[in-house]
């Protein structure tokens, strides 16, 4: 259901006050003509420089004053709407409250009054008879119709556009996630910034939404330049699951009667490999990759965290089909001691509901060094399709992981004595291993030769792993993971996963 139908439905249940929450008026005008509309409903718009007045007609006569608008509109007779932008400002007086609240105790019949506010604000006197309702991003309809009437502007200006049914798609693609506003303006500038319109700009266009992105302060759209999931050393069960659950995106899997795959959790000792797993799960999906910093989602004002939670997972949800990496979720989503008055218990409560509720086509990959500081709530069963454990690699693994950091650096692996280096690597992460390799180059740069297998093992043998000197900790991830979680390596975990 869109904005338009939801809000009609509402209008039409005849609900007195509703509390709308939006950051594009326009937008949201828009809307709410469309749902009068179709109820055949009369549009009031009310604003502190104008005052109140049929959309489209002349103010009426002294009615800037909140207190003398709400006393107009309890003399118009007959269903209407009645939209009081901006109205976070006049709710703050007592007065105008009580008037509201005196209009929806006894409403007319078919009358309803939307009070619009750039962040979810509700006095107390009205809890109970407002409904809170906000309006919901850009659908990819919305997108297409903006991205059509703006290129038919630019190329009324005189500007080329040369972009097939494919580039056309791409470029709405390029476009979600964004509101109307801001994809407006990213059409407009990628246009002027090379003097055309052609498949070209999409890159443009996902090159300016990261920023967008990234200006919000919690969420980062990353490039998925890490190859596939192929590329992995090790981890043959967590990928063999990946690549099954990847099917059910498939058109041919609903109407076998799949629904999408809902998310995973990654936990195990650090450097194993768990964050190269969401950044080439994107890439092997075809999806973008968005990074959510829950930590940063706090805000120093009461309801703010909440506000910054649901607006980034809107966000989010409009981008479908994503890959949402939630990375080290610990740190946004910790057990709280109750010390910062209750913000970390709401923000998770936020965040869960929205694991429960949202759509189909958003998967989330959440990523854990420290999994025994997560709440229970977030592990109980059901919140994840399956709790993969990454241990440290076996031989035959740190072998690949060898071969693979090798040929990214432009070495042929069959010219390195592989085994000997994946038995002296006993007890590394994978992060490890590729630190030894990184370090012998510059050994070998220093010597003015090329690389060969005695300068990894040298960096190898100079170096204490994680495993040693952080023991305690590997210990006691190992211990937790034990009937928890599912290895993400061997055999055996691939076939129960299969």
């Amino acid at each position: 259901m869109d904005n338009s139908d939801d809000l009609r439905l509402l209008l039409a249940s005849r609900y007195p006050l509703i509390i709308a929450t939006e950051r594009e008026e326009t937008r949201l005008l828009a809307v709410v003509r469309r749902a009068a509309t179709a109820l055949r409903t009369p549009v009031y718009i009310w604003s502190c420089t104008r005052g109140l007045g049929l959309d489209g007609g002349a103010p009426m006569y002294d009615t800037i004053d909140p207190t003398k608008a709400l006393a107009a509109i309890e003399q118009i007779s007959g269903p209407a709407v009645f939209v009081l932008v901006d109205a976070h400002h006049p709710l703050a007086d007592p007065l105008v409250v009580r008037r509201v609240k005196e209009l929806s105790q006894h409403p007319e019949p078919g009358r309803t009054i939307v009070a619009t506010t750039p962040q979810p604000f509700m006095p107390p006197e009205i809890e109970g008879i407002a409904l809170a309702w906000a309006l919901k991003p850009p659908s990819r309809a919305e997108l297409h119709q903006l991205a059509v009437r703006t290129i038919q502007d630019l190329t009324a200006r005189g500007i080329p556009v040369a972009l097939d049914a494919a580039g056309a798609e791409a470029l709405i693609d390029a476009l979600r996630g964004l509101s109307l506003g801001e994809a407006e303006r990213l059409i407009q500038k990628a246009a002027f910034h090379d003097g055309k319109i052609d498949d070209g700009d999409v890159t443009f266009l996902r090159g300016e939404k990261a920023a967008l992105l990234e200006s919000s302060g919690s969420l980062e759209l990353i490039e998925a330049d890490h190859g596939s999931l192929a590329d992995v050393g090790g981890l043959d069960a967590l990928k063999a699951w990946l690549a099954m659950r990847g099917r059910a995106f498939e058109p041919a899997a609903k109407q076998f009667g799949l629904t999408p795959p809902r998310g995973v959790l990654i936990t195990g000792v650090p450097g194993c490999g768990k964050s190269m797993i969401a950044k080439t799960l994107a890439r092997s999906w075809g999806m973008p990759l968005v990074l959510l910093d829950a930590s940063r989602l706090y805000g120093p004002y009461v309801g703010e965290t909440e506000q910054r939670t649901r607006e980034a997972l809107a966000r989010v949800e409009s981008m479908a089909p994503v890959v949402l990496w939630v990375d080290e979720i610990e740190k946004g989503f910790p057990t709280g001691d109750g010390n910062d008055g209750g913000v970390s218990k709401r923000m998770l409560g936020t965040f869960l509901r929205w694991m429960q509720d949202r759509d189909d086509g958003v998967f989330i990959v959440a990523t854990a060094n420290q999994v025994t500081q997560l709440p229970p709530e977030l592990l109980r069963k059901g919140r994840f399709d399956e709790i993969f454990f990454v241990d440290l690699p076996e031989p035959a693994e740190r072998a690949d992981i060898v071969r693979l950091h090798l040929t990214r650096r432009g070495r042929d692996p069959q010219h390195f004595d592989v085994d000997r280096l994946a038995a002296l690597c006993e007890g590394f992460s994978g992060a490890e291993i590729e630190a030894a390799i990184v370090a012998a180059l510059y050994r070998a740069y220093a010597a003015g030769r090329d690389l060969h297998t005695g300068d990894v093992a040298a960096e190898v043998e100079a170096t204490s792993p994680l495993s040693v000197t952080r023991a305690e900790e590997v210990a006691a991830i190992r211990a937790w993971s034990q009937g928890r979680a599912v290895p993400a390596s061997g055999a055996s975990a691939a076939a129960r996963t299969a």
